[in-house]
């Protein structure tokens, strides 16, 4: 059944919930919207997978990067910082050989080198650092469309600043704003889906 669309950027599916419009109908995307983006993330590891997982989605689709995740966990030790610290020029050629990821030279060393930094950080840091950019519940009225929803905002502005002056790569504003989105240190949900709150 085709989603029925319910007002501009908001479709509700079979299941009878109104979504963000860029879900669309596609059974990963309505997952993925439903349980993870958006809601608050904690934890060293998982948010230095979720900068990873974005750094390689710029310039592609996030349904491209989402698809191959579970390689992408796989092939980077679970994104563990201490472990992925410890690659060298050998599981660089390992990665840039496997279909299953993608294969871009620069972006993989980026989450290598991001991983050495994260692992030099004492333990909540990353976590810490990442979520004093958080835009509070409130602080700005939620979207009703989507041509609403910035690609950048001086949060992500300032916080990709602050990491690049700490040598990370891969985190320019626009990156750090969907990962601040996909998240929970942004409620970007549109006015009327289900998952505003």
């Amino acid at each position: 059944m085709s989603p029925e669309v319910v007002r501009s950027d908001l479709v509700v599916e079979a299941d009878g919930l109104a979504r963000c419009g860029w879900v669309g109908a596609d059974p990963e995307y309505i997952r993925y919207h439903d349980e993870e983006w958006g809601q608050p993330l904690h934890g060293d590891r998982a948010l230095f997978e979720k900068m990873s997982l974005e750094g390689f989605q710029a310039g592609l689709s996030w349904i491209t990067i989402l698809r191959k995740r579970p390689r992408f966990r796989e092939v980077f030790e679970g994104f563990e910082p201490e472990v992925v610290a410890t690659f060298g020029g050998d599981d660089i050629e390992r990665l840039m050989a496997d279909a299953g990821i993608v294969r871009n030279r620069a972006k993989i060393e980026a989450t290598i080198s991001n991983a050495r930094l994260v692992a030099d950080m004492a333990a909540g840091d990353l976590d810490a650092l990442l979520w004093s950019f958080a835009v509070p519940p409130g602080d700005r009225p939620r979207p009703t469309v989507l041509s609403e929803v910035p690609a950048t905002t001086a949060a992500s502005d300032a916080l990709s600043r602050d990491l690049r002056r700490r040598g990370f790569r891969f985190v320019g504003p626009t990156t750090m704003y969907a990962l601040m989105q996909s998240a929970g240190m942004v409620d970007d949900h549109l006015d009327g889906c289900w998952r505003a709150v």
